[in-house]
């Protein structure tokens, strides 16, 4: 199945931007006339017919329309440091779009090897994954925030279920398995923490739990942060799965 992405839904028409349409009329070679599918990212399938076939702004008609097509029945907000290595957190963002996330927000930590962190590729290959994968809404790719602003900016404890991944080193803050208070919450709308190379400190995490975070482990192994990341998408992914 062939998706292409609609920058304008108007109307009766979506408009692709110069990018899609290349690809949809120049690399595909559809033409005026072929049916097609265009999705809004917001969450709405269209199907329809080409109706200007211009490699730099092909514009269709719209024949009918599928709203929340290839969604999945939670909200999930991973909050990730980006790795020190720029390609690792490309492939997290791929891999957790792939899988069914809402929103990544790259976490700026005390303990960050990278510092900064620019969303616009990071943009371009959550789009990618979004209709490789066969979904309609493409994550949102917020900018980049430092974990203290984040635990205390307005919205961050929309979430009925958080979650932070910490390796703790006492007692008093015993960790369940991720699966285990997925199974025990109910909850369907989730935050998941994850730290960087260096994890999170221990002012963030304390942070972290006074604002009502709990804390989980993803297994006994010793994962990456990017592992680690795609690991807690895939177990919210699979607690859901039918």
């Amino acid at each position: 199945m062939e998706l292409f992405y609609a920058y304008e839904v108007s109307g009766r028409y979506c408009r692709l931007d110069a990018e899609e349409s290349g690809h949809c009329v120049r690399v595909l070679r559809h033409r005026a006339g072929d049916e097609v599918d265009v999705i809004d990212g917001r969450g709405t399938l269209y199907h329809c017919r080409l109706t200007q076939d211009s490699p730099k702004g092909a514009e269709a008609e719209i024949l009918s329309q599928q709203a929340h097509w290839g969604a999945h029945p939670y909200r999930l907000t991973m909050g990730c440091c980006p790795t020190k290595n720029n390609d690792r957190f490309e492939w997290f963002v791929e891999k957790a779009t792939e899988l069914g996330v809402d929103c990544i927000v790259p976490l700026i930590g005390e303990r960050s090897e990278r510092k900064v962190y620019k969303t616009e590729r990071a943009l371009r290959i959550a789009l990618s994954a979004t209709k490789q994968s066969l979904k309609a809404r493409i994550p949102e790719i917020s900018e980049p925030v430092s974990v203290k602003d984040f635990l205390v900016m307005p919205g961050s404890d929309r979430a009925s279920l958080k979650l932070i991944a910490y390796c703790f080193e006492d007692e008093t803050h015993p960790r369940q398995s991720i699966r285990q208070v997925l199974e025990a919450s109910g909850a369907r709308e989730i935050t998941v923490l994850i730290g960087p190379e260096g994890d999170f400190s221990p002012q963030e995490a304390s942070l972290a739990l006074d604002s009502g975070y709990i804390p989980v482990h993803l297994g006994a192994s010793r994962l990456r942060t990017e592992t680690a990341a795609v690991t807690a998408v895939e177990a919210v992914y699979l607690h859901f799965m039918q």
